[in-house]
């Protein structure tokens, strides 16, 4: 078959699946006028209090030219010898996985799962501000 000039588009709906050809320079131009840019900042973002079942959780970070350079828990549960026990390890592998993924983009940590849900929750709150995701 000769080249074409079609971008092909699947969506899966239930048991079937519908396909779609569409003109590549319309597809093309569609998307760029669809996308949507957001500005990135630079400076220290707060995200929202979430509150867990062991306590709050709240996310600061820092950008600069759009690069997550610091981020820190200033909230999270320490009302009782085990939440501190916890968190003293989770907080620590959060922050990280935020600067390694520059994202929201983490996993998960076993055995500190409110908090992570927490963390997670605030940071992208956090994110949003600083116009990243």
């Amino acid at each position: 078959m000769a080249s074409s000039k079609f971008v092909k588009s699947a969506a899966i709906c239930g048991i079937g699946a519908i396909a779609t050809f569409i003109p590549a320079t319309f597809a093309t131009a569609n998307a760029a006028t669809t996308t949507k840019t957001v500005a990135k900042k630079s400076g220290t973002f707060l995200g929202s209090a979430v509150q867990t079942r062991y306590g709050a959780v709240q996310v600061s970070v820092t950008v600069k030219n759009g690069k997550i350079t610091k981020v820190t828990a200033p909230v999270y549960p320490v009302g009782t010898f085990r939440d501190q026990q916890i968190n003293s390890q989770a907080i620590p592998l959060l922050e990280q996985e935020v600067i390694q993924a520059q994202s929201s983009n983490i996993n998960n940590i076993t055995g500190a799962s409110y908090t992570a849900q927490g963390f997670y929750d605030s940071l992208v709150t956090a994110l949003a501000k600083a116009g990243l995701k």
